[in-house]
This record gives C-alpha cells, structure tokens and sequence, in this order.
C-alpha cells in the first residue's frame, strides 16, 4: 500500500476535504449512524462512555434542537450533502440496497463538488447509501469526491454469517439480509475485501501514523493527511451504532451499557483519535469540527437499538425522536462553548460550509440557511421552521409535521417497525398513517416529548391561534412549492448490480468473496 493510501485509511471513518490556502479553515464533519439524541453521556445518558464527544461538547457549542432531514439513512444522507430535501433529488421512499438501479442524481450538487470548486482534494471514508447503479455510476467518486474507502450501504444489508460481533468471534444478534452479496469494503471503484470483517474495520480506518511520516503536499498533488500548511474538511460516517453493532476486542465488554455501548465507545475512540491527529499536526485552532447523526435510534432492537432520551418514538418516525439529533460545532478559539437553542438542520451544513469557504451557492433550490450568527455568536439562527417528511413522502400527503419557531404540528402521524417494542403504542409499526384534523399542536420547549396537545379541551387564546395559523400557512406554501424528483428507489433492484470482486463467479450470491 502506498504511503497516499495509508494516509487515507489513518483518517478513520471521515470525509476529507483538503484545500492548500492557508486562510481557509479545516472542516470535520463526524456524522453517526442510527444514533439517538439521548445516546450520549453530553446529552445525558447515565451509562454511555463517550469520552471525546463529551469534551467536544465542552469545548464547543451544543445544539439542543438540531434536525436531520428524515428518520432514515439514504435520504438524511442526500439532503446532508445537498442542502436540499431529499424528495428534490428523488431518494424516497426508504432506502437504497445493494441492488439498486437509482442513486443520488449526478446533477445534483454535492458539498464535495462546490468546495472541490475552491481548491479543495476530496476523500470520504465510511458509509455512502446513496447507491452503486450500473459500473458504480453513483459511487463517491462521481459525486465530486477524490477517493473513497468504505462500505456503499448499511451492513445489515448482507448475510450476518459475514459478520462477527460480540464477544469476539460470534455470530451476529438478531437477523441481516439474506439472498444478497457479502457486505464489501471498497477502495475508490474497487473492491478491497469482501466480505468485509467489521471487527477489524475501526483499527484499520483509525490506525493512525505519525505526521512526521505523512508525505507532505504541494500545489500539484494534495495529500489526504492532515498536517499544516493544508486546510481540511472530513466528515466521519460511522457505522457502528447501526444494528448489527460490532466493535474490536479491544473494546468488548468494556462499557456498562453492553454491546451498544461498547460499540459506541469505539466510534468515540474514533474520534479521539481524529481530535489528537489535529492537534499534533498543529491544526486544531485552524479546524471546525462538527459532530451530527443521520436519525433516530432503532428502537426495535431495543437496547441494543439506541436511545432517544425523552423524546418521542424513534428511527421512521416524525415524532422528535425520529429526526431530532445530538449535534456540536467544535472550534477553538472561533466558537464560544456553550449551548444554544436555536433551530438548526443538517440541510444548513452545505451553505454554512460554502459561506466559510467563500463559495458561491450552486444554481438550484436550497432548502439550507447559512448558520455562521449561530456558530460565530453573532446572531439568531436564520431557520424559523422545520419541515418532517416520513420514510415514504408523497405529494398528496405532503409534509406530515412542521415545527415553527417552538411549536409543533402533526397533521399526519404514522408509526414504523423501526420503533416498535417500547411501551408507547404510537410508536410501533401497527400505529397506521393517521390524518389529524385539527392538527395535534405541541409546545416543545416545554413538552419535547409530545405529551399535551395544546388544542384537546378547552379554549385557545389568541396568541395560540395566531401561531396555529402561521403554522397552517406554512405547510400549505412549502407543499405547493415542492417539486418532487423522478423517485431514485422507484428505478427497482437489479440483483446483477450488486457489487461483487468476483463477478464471474458460481453459485452466486456467496461465492463474491476475496481478500
């Protein structure tokens, strides 16, 4: 392996974006995978061990009304790297598999391609789930991104037998898909192993070697490292708190809330490891990092599944618990520790990151706000509402809930099987769709769980009405300006597509294995 190669596989579950002016910053942008908002020991959970999370909550300024654009992966995962909704680029219903014909549309503009613009090298490294299609047409590297190590979709969308968990060398709780290939670890457009051993995985992304080792960069030929003069930005996509989770031995049995947890204190280790290589390469005061998650937790694994603390239900859902995210923005002498209560999304990620790279916005749609008054102190967050799509949006429904300013309104609720097995009935996947009419209206600065309908029983005062009002007004203007992309998971599955390093190879699917 190339000293170029190694340097990438060091970054550890991260996007790298690497630009050689000096006045622009570094961007880590850590993104967890089905984690909840109540995982964490920052966000108070009791028994989580999230050491480096928690001192980059310390150190930075945390969100308590952060939001991901859907309560699954492929589609929050769109709107991330588009700043737009993901029924604009097409990725609904659900998600996409290893068969998938569609993926995230090459028109769109991804965060990558418009930093990419400025100077900037690109790398991701971990979970895409924005599809393959025909000769990995919608793979990172045709999406604006230099190189790519990882794995393409979720890892339960493949035999658990190609998996090893806890404690070493067992087989994996609960059930993966069957029928399919082995879950594959790639390298730009070639696969590196298959199937992947995902115990091994986290060692190998956050082996990290000594800078003084790292091949340093010019103007012609950028490295992936970092190291000064070069300026970053990475996203880390983890996998490991999404069902099945898995970890190293080294972690194993090593936290008091069991195989979650010890998998969750492995993808903070991650971090950790990330925080230490920016401070020896004499970047961190130079480095915006940026912790987020993708959706809510899988409460149907329950406690193997997450948790989202006192929010309502969980993964699929509309309800808080589905959509609303732990999330910090770490910078060194730039932003004030603390804790801010404004409105923020992951679809504000693309145009904040354009306006500290001085980067003009693309020529589309967004549905993204610059949140630098948020960041830098010096004002209110521009985001007044926040718009919940369900796993399977349509345009006859519309948006099921809008949150204006600290209100709430379902005007559809729908359960999922993603959330089932807590006691809360509503949750669950038998809570079928449900139009409400009024809508069930919550305060959520004082009732974040969604307990007490502001309109059952009893008269609304004027002030209320206004707001319900402001709220209906918004949800009829924001469905009549969406416009609804071709469907992307509407393109079917082909199981020909499925990713294979030996695609000639008989009986398939099993038989796609290699070193």
């Amino acid at each position: 392996m190339s000293s170029r190669e190694l340097c990438v596989l060091s970054l550890g579950l991260l996007l790298a974006l690497l630009s050689s002016a000096r006045t622009l910053p570094n961007i880590v942008l850590i993104f967890a995978d089905d984690l909840g908002f109540g995982d964490l020991g920052c966000y108070g959970h009791p028994t989580s061990a999230t050491p480096n999370l928690d001192k980059l909550a310390a150190g930075g300024l945390r969100f308590t009304d952060f939001y991901s654009s859907s309560p699954v992966c492929s589609p929050s995962r769109a709107a991330l790297l588009t700043g737009r909704y993901q029924t604009r680029s097409g990725i609904y219903p659900g998600v996409f598999y290893p068969g998938s014909r569609g993926g995230l549309p090459l028109a769109e503009v991804t965060v990558a391609e418009l930093l990419k613009g400025r100077g900037y090298a690109t790398a991701m490294v971990g979970k895409w789930h924005l599809g393959l299609g025909p000769n990995g047409t919608f793979l990172p590297t045709r999406q604006g991104f230099d190189h790519y190590l990882g794995v393409p979709y979720s890892h339960d969308q493949g035999p658990c037998q190609n998996l090893t968990c806890f404690p070493p060398d067992t087989r994996c709780f609960g059930t993966c898909d069957q029928g399919v290939v082995p879950v594959p670890l790639f390298w730009n457009e070639s696969i590196a192993e298959q199937p992947l051993s995902f115990p091994k995985l986290q060692p190998r992304y956050s082996a990290l070697p000594g800078t003084s080792s790292l091949p340093r960069p010019n103007a012609s030929s950028l490295s992936s490292c970092i190291m000064p003069p070069t300026l970053s930005w990475h996203r880390l996509l983890t996998q490991h708190t999404h069902y099945p989770q898995f970890g190293s031995q080294e972690y194993t049995g090593q936290s008091l809330r069991g195989p979650f947890g010890d998998a969750l204190l492995e993808f903070d280790g991650s971090v950790g490891h990330l925080l230490q290589a920016l401070h020896e390469a004499g970047v961190e005061e130079n480095t915006l990092v940026f912790f987020t998650a993708d959706n809510g937790p899988e409460t149907m694994r329950m406690s193997r599944g997450g948790s989202s603390g006192l929010l309502k239900c969980g993964k699929g859902t509309t309800y808080e618990g589905g959509m609303r995210e732990p999330a910090v923005a770490y910078w060194p002498g730039h932003i004030t520790p603390g804790v801010t209560h404004e409105l923020a999304s992951t679809l504000d990620i693309l145009p904040t990151l354009a306006s500290l790279a001085g980067v003009p916005l693309p020529n589309v749609t967004l549905d993204g706000y610059d949140l630098s008054s948020v960041l830098f102190g010096s004002g209110k967050s521009p985001r007044q509402t926040m718009f919940y799509y369900p796993p399977a949006p349509s345009q006859l429904l519309g948006i099921f809930a809008v949150r204006y300013k600290q209100y709430k309104a379902h005007f559809f609720t729908q359960g999922a099987f993603h959330s089932g097995t807590t006691p809360d009935a509503d949750c669950h996947g038998t809570a079928l769709l449900t139009a409400h009419e009024p809508p069930l209206l919550f305060d959520l600065e004082s009732d974040p769980a969604e307990n007490y309908n502001l309109l059952q029983g009893g008269s609304v005062g004027p002030d209320l009405l206004a707001v319900f009002k402001e709220i209906c007004l918004q949800k009829a203007l924001f469905d009549h300006q969406m416009e609804f992309g071709e469907s992307q998971m509407g393109r079917g599955i082909d199981a020909t597509l499925e990713p294979c390093c030996a695609p000639r190879c008989q009986p398939k699917p099993l038989c796609c294995s290699c070193s």
